[in-house]
Parts: C-alpha cells; structure tokens; sequence
C-alpha cells in the first residue's frame, strides 16, 4: 500500500503512475517533436509580419523612432565595426593585375566613360574591390552598382560576356553620365573551399563566413555593406570641390539586398533603385544561409526595410530574380532562391506602401516588365536628365589590362573576411573581459547579483525567449518495465500547442512511504533518443546506460527527448527559430522547466535536489539550460564543455565546426559574451562540474583545461573551490560516471550503496 501511496504501480503491470493520464500509440516521439516545433515557428513566422506593422506603425513621422529603427537594423546587419577615415587616400588601382591608370591609361573604355580597376580599404586590412567608370563629361550623379553575388562587374559593365545589353546596369548609369564604383561580391558557387591540410569542403564560400562570423556578431552580409558604404565613403570625400552630384545605390539580385539594407540605414543615398531582391522574408530560413540574421523578423521585414529609404525615392523592380539550389549533399545547409510567389510579394509590396506612402510608379511590377525597366526613371529621378540610357551600347577593354577572370579577386575577398573572422575570435576574449567588467566579485552575494542582467542578456541576446508553458502540462505515463530493482515509465508532459516534454522515467523501487530522493536529469547528445541512456536493453557505447546505473544507486532519473534529432530536418528548424530571435534552446529551456516542475511535485522527488547531467549535445545543453532553469540545483557538462569560440570560429583547428556539416552550431554574437567558463559563471554558486576524456576528438584537453581554468577561478575567488572539478580520465568520448558519480552523491546529499 505504501508504494501505491507513491503512485507507482506494484509489480509489472501496464499500469500509468497515480495522476496521470495513461500514454497511448507509439509514434515517434522524436520526429514529433521536430515536426511540432516547425508547426509552432509556421505560426510564429506567420503572425510576425502583423507584429512589425504595430511596431513600426507611424515611425517615418518621429524623428527619434526612425533613428531608432535605423540603430536596430545596423545591430541586426551587425555593422558596428568603424571603417577606416583614410578612405579617400587608399583608393588606388589594384596592384595585383595591369588594370589600367590615370597614367598609363584606362584598363577599358565605353560610350562617354572609362574603366579602372580598383581596390579601397574598409577597415582592419578589409579591402572592396572592383570596378570605378568614371564619366568624360560633367557627373550627374554617383552611383554604387552591385551586381548579384554571381556576377562579376565586369560583366555588370559589358566587358565581361554573361549578361544582355539590358541588364548591364554599371554601364547603363556610366552612359548616363554618373560615376560608378561596382564592388564584387564572393558568389555561392566559388570553386575555393575548406582549408588545405585541415580539411576539405564544397558547400557554398558565403556558408563558410556565415558560420566563422555569426559567431563572432558579423555575416557575410555585414561584410558587404560595410564594403558599399565604404564605396560611399570615398565617392563622396572625392568629389570635387562644390560638386552637387547626388549620390545613388542600385542592385540587382543579392547586390539589390544589399543595396536595400544600405539605403536603409545611410540617408546619404539620395534614392536606390532595387532589382530581383525585394520580397517576403517569412522563408528567409530556406534561401541560402550566409542571408541568415538573428531576429531579423521581429523587426525588419523587407517592407520595413524599405520604409526607412523614406521619403528619398526608391525603385523597386520584380521582374527577374536569380535563381539557385543549394543541398546539403557537400555538407552544408541547403537554400534556394527563386521569384517570390505572386500574392506574398504583392503582400510585401502593400506593407511597404502603406508603411511608407509610395506612389503606385515606384513599383516596377514583373511580366511583362523586363530587368531594368524602371533603371530610366531611377537615373532621371537622381540626376535630373530625363534621356534615358540605351540599352544597347557597346564597350571595350583595353586588351590586357583588365581582369575579366573574377576567381582571383573573389578569393582575396574570402580570404580577407575569413582572415577578420580569425581576428575577431583571437580579440573575442578581451570582448568578453569588456563586457564582463561589471560582474562584481566583491562575494557571492554581490556576483550572483550582479549577474541577473547578463544572465537576462543570455536569455534573449542568445538563447531567445518564448512564452512560459501555456496549457497544464497534463502528464500521461506508460509503464515500461523494472530491472534490476528500477521502474521505468515514458512521460509525455504539454508545454504549448505543438510542444511538448518527452523522456523515460526511472524511479528506484525500494522507496519508502513518504521518502523524497534526489533526482538527476539525464541528457542523451547529438541524435540520441532517452532509451540510449535509460533502456537495459540499448548497450550504447556513450552512455552506458547512466540513466539506470544512476537509478540502481537510488536515485530519480528522468531522461528528456532534445529535439537535436533528424539531421537536415531540426537543422532547419532552427534556422527557422533564428530570423525571430529564437534557437532550440528557447524550447529546451521551456520544456526542462514544465519537467521539471513535474518531477518537483513528485511525491518521491525532492524539490531542491534536481540536477542536471549531458553528455555531448546534452552537454551543450548542461552550459546553457541550468542557467535559465532555476529548479536545477547543479549541472554537470560531459565530453562537450570546451573553448567553445574557437571550436565554431577557427579556420585552421582539426577541431573545428566550421568545415563539418554540423552549421547548427553558431550562435549569435556569442563570441564576444559567452564562452563556456563565462556560462558556467551564471551558474555559480551551484555546484558545477566537467567530465572529459583524454581521446575525446571534440577538443584536446589544452582546450578544455585553458578554459575550465576561467571556470574555477572564479568559484575560488568566491570560496566555492568545493563546489567545483573537472575529472579528466583516459577514454573517449562517452560517460565515464566515477567521478562525476561522486560528485553526485556529494552535493545531492545521497549516500553511496
């Protein structure tokens, strides 16, 4: 009768605990799992647009709104850094290939406008490149033109084949009479890839920057921007003395969303005119992932964008869009870009209307309207000739002077911007020091006070806030089993619509009536599943069904299900998450607190005694979820706590994320934050603990003890030296569950059998 008043079933029998609901089916929870969390981000994504309406209703009327909007969008493009003041002094014709001077001559020539070859400098060794047509007559106007990512602007100015007459935008404007500078992009289907002698790649060059610089708080997005307004830059320090000449930007294809954005956030640009680019951004997760930027939806849609060009002129043409198809055959993530579907641009395009009150002419609708058509009415907007440019007019480069192959300077590009990625991981430590200056270290008290606002700053500058559960958990159980004198039971607990909490159960069956034992939460890595750890029958050789060895020394366990599971399929989910600020982690965290509030109304669990223990994912998971689940009374990080930065960010470690096919391991701007000893600082003063295998190929142990050195500093600074230890021990990467199981017992206050 005393095990009944404990709610457990005596004996084998099919029987739910007391106060649950039975469970039925056998689905698989996990690809459940996965599929509720995409239906639940559908929805999200779905009412974000209505969301950014509200919010930026009105803000082209107030001054101080818009210069707010402006600042938000250059902290989403992550355009913080300065650019160099010697700008006008640097530009210079590139020193690498023969491509023509004031001197010794243009490197081509077409109607009424000469070609140059150059290069400037943007800041810390970041360099544009590109081409410079400088008009033989009197300037009307100066105009940045980007070309798509896949189009070199040699082709952007005719001397290049690849592109119709139509469609040669630099040249066009050139013919006009206005300056152009046409900086190149690095395209998605460079050849270049990977890192000799480390390991080789072939997914996209832009992938590889997104993945070392969203890390660090850049993309390769901000790169290209900060290189056009660089452009900006020289082209209005150079202007002779008195010169009027407005200045313009004009793209097409990604060069269109990036001449967006610049518009957006530089009232320099006297108007732009927008080509193959403008859209609904609700797929953002599945274009290619170098366009991929934190919480850009719960703010920026492109009809936002957009609005803050006003009230300058804008053009936007959606005639012709590229077109490409990325899989993740060659280990990176997969993307598409395409025309947009005809009602949700048209949708976009009505949003950014109504949010900015533009005239029906400035929208250059698609068929039968070719690439192009609205470049006339742009150019005559800007300069104030109405002659609208042909179309048709020929060039010529001057024969060996230009450089018509772009694979080179594309390279340098990459290199360079990697080579920043690499500067910015080495200063990352100093960043977090900056940033961690005012953390009081006073006494325990004074830290873990001062440490609310950076743990409210992980929480949604890193780990992304939804709501709290908003439906009873309504727990259904199953009666598994027992072995070896533990009970086993899968739980099934609701969090919201579509999200919900699953793991198998273990409870000692030698519980006395009213006795409260302590409870560890047991977390399976990387596509792992709860019976890898908690199932007799699975010889897992990572777990070694700790779950149960856990539960055969008397304690509770419990063995969640993290949705890290189906590859492509949670990858693409969280890329999902991140456009609206969130990650997986914003769901872990909310289904570890509804199961653990469960656990904690348990009769057979003691409330203040729940502590957390992962390996690998689920180690990943022990840096990130006790900080924000306060119920977890300790937290112990097996086979993943690490130098976390460079792990994701190093171009030359063996080690590295950033040439596998894992790109879900990035994290916003985390670089210049949190590391992994800066995490486990947020969850001091309860008692932390790291289990590492000297072969572990997650790391090597310099790694980890460099940074785990961080970790116990500051537990002794704060005389908690007991509350923390690593267990170094020789053997791969698994659970070892000798030290760490004594570490258990010691701070859960549960005596060894």
């Amino acid at each position: 009768m005393g095990i009944l008043w404990l709610g457990i079933a005596p004996g084998p029998r099919a029987q739910p605990l007391e106060g649950t609901e039975p469970l039925e089916g056998t689905p698989d929870r996990a690809a459940e799992m996965v599929d509720g969390l995409r239906r639940y981000l559908d929805r999200e994504t779905a009412a974000s647009a209505a969301a950014r309406d509200s919010l930026r209703s009105g803000v082209l009327g107030d001054p101080e709104r818009l210069a707010s909007a402006r600042s938000r969008l250059v902290s989403v493009l992550g355009l913080d850094d300065p650019r160099d003041n010697r700008t006008a002094a640097v530009l210079r014709t590139a020193v690498s290939v023969t491509s023509g001077t004031p001197e010794n001559g243009p490197a081509g020539r077409g109607k009424g406008f000469r070609a140059y070859s150059v290069t400037w400098s943007v800041f810390r060794g970041i360099e544009g490149e590109g081409l410079l047509l400088t008009s033989e007559r009197e300037v009307v106007a100066d105009v940045v033109a980007i070309p798509d990512c896949e189009v070199s602007p040699e082709q952007l100015a005719g001397f290049a084949p690849g592109l119709p007459p139509e469609e040669q935008l630099a040249r066009r404007c050139a013919e006009a009479g206005c300056r152009v500078l046409v900086p190149a992009l690095i395209g998605r289907q460079a050849s270049f890839g990977g890192n000799p002698g480390v390991r080789p790649v072939k997914h996209s060059p832009r992938e590889t920057l997104w993945r070392a610089g969203y890390e660090m708080g850049h993309t390769p997005v901000t790169y290209d921007v900060q290189r056009i307004l660089a452009a900006a830059d020289w082209m209005l320090q150079s202007r002779p003395s008195g010169s009027r000449a407005p200045l313009g930007i004009a793209g097409h294809g990604e060069g269109g969303r990036l001449a967006l954005y610049a518009a957006a956030v530089d009232s320099r640009f006297a108007g732009a005119w927008i080509s193959g680019a403008f859209g609904p951004r609700e797929s953002l997760w599945d274009e290619p992932i170098d366009r991929n930027l934190f919480g850009l939806l719960k703010e920026f849609g492109d009809a936002e964008v957009a609005a803050l060009v006003a009230p300058r002129p804008l053009w936007i043409e959606t005639g012709r869009y590229p077109e490409i198809v990325l899989t993740d055959a060659n280990g990176g993530a997969p993307g598409r870009l395409g025309r947009p579907d005809s009602t949700a641009l048209a949708g976009e395009v009505a949003r950014w209307r109504r949010l900015a009150s533009v005239p029906e002419d400035r929208w250059i609708p698609g068929s039968p309207f070719r690439y192009g058509e609205g470049l006339g009415q742009f150019l005559s907007a800007l300069t104030g000739v109405s002659e609208a440019p042909d179309p048709g007019s020929a060039v010529e480069p001057a024969p060996g002077r230009l450089d018509a192959d772009p694979s080179d300077r594309m390279l340098r590009l990459h290199r360079q911007t990697l080579e920043d990625t690499q500067w910015l991981m080495r200063e990352g430590e100093y960043a977090r020091r900056e940033f961690w200056k005012r953390a009081d270290t006073k006494d325990v008290a004074a830290f873990t006070n001062s440490t609310a606002a950076y743990r409210d700053w992980f929480r949604t500058g890193v780990i992304g806030v939804i709501p709290k559960a908003s439906v009873p958990a309504r727990p259904r159980t199953r009666w598994l089993g027992e072995t070896n004198g533990v009970r086993r039971y899968e739980v099934l607990l609701d969090v919201h619509p579509d999200v919900f909490a699953y793991g198998i159960l273990c409870v000692p069956a030698d519980l006395k009536p009213g006795e409260r034992r302590p409870a560890v939460v047991c977390q399976h890595g990387l596509e792992g599943r709860p019976s890898d750890i908690s199932d007799p029958a699975v010889a897992s050789p990572f777990y070694h069904q700790y779950g149960l060895r856990l539960a055969e020394r008397g304690f509770v366990t419990f063995a969640p299900q993290n949705p890290y599971i189906g590859g492509t399929r949670f990858r693409q989910v969280l890329r999902q998450a991140q456009p609206l600020g969130l990650t997986l982690w914003s769901f872990v965290v909310r289904q570890h607190e509804v199961l653990t509030d469960w656990l904690a109304a348990q009769p057979f669990v003691d409330p203040e005694r729940i502590a957390f223990y992962g390996l690998s994912y689920g180690g990943k998971t022990a840096m990130r979820v006790p900080v924000l689940v306060d119920r977890y009374c300790l937290s112990i990080c097996s086979a993943d706590y690490n130098e976390w930065i460079w792990k994701n960010v190093s171009s030359r470690s063996p080690y590295s994320y950033l040439w596998t096919g894992e790109y879900d391991m990035p994290e916003w701007n985390l670089g210049n934050t949190f590391n992994y000893a800066e995490m486990s600082w947020l969850i001091l003063p309860r008692p932390f603990m790291v289990e590492r295998g000297h072969d572990d190929g997650v790391a090597p142990d310099e790694w980890v003890a460099y940074e785990f050195a961080k970790t116990r500093r500051q537990y002794v600074k704060l005389g908690l030296a007991d509350r923390t230890e690593i267990e170094f021990f020789d053997g791969p990467h698994s659970i070892h569950g000798v030290g760490t199981f004594d570490f258990l017992h010691r701070h859960l206050r549960w005596p060894k059998r």
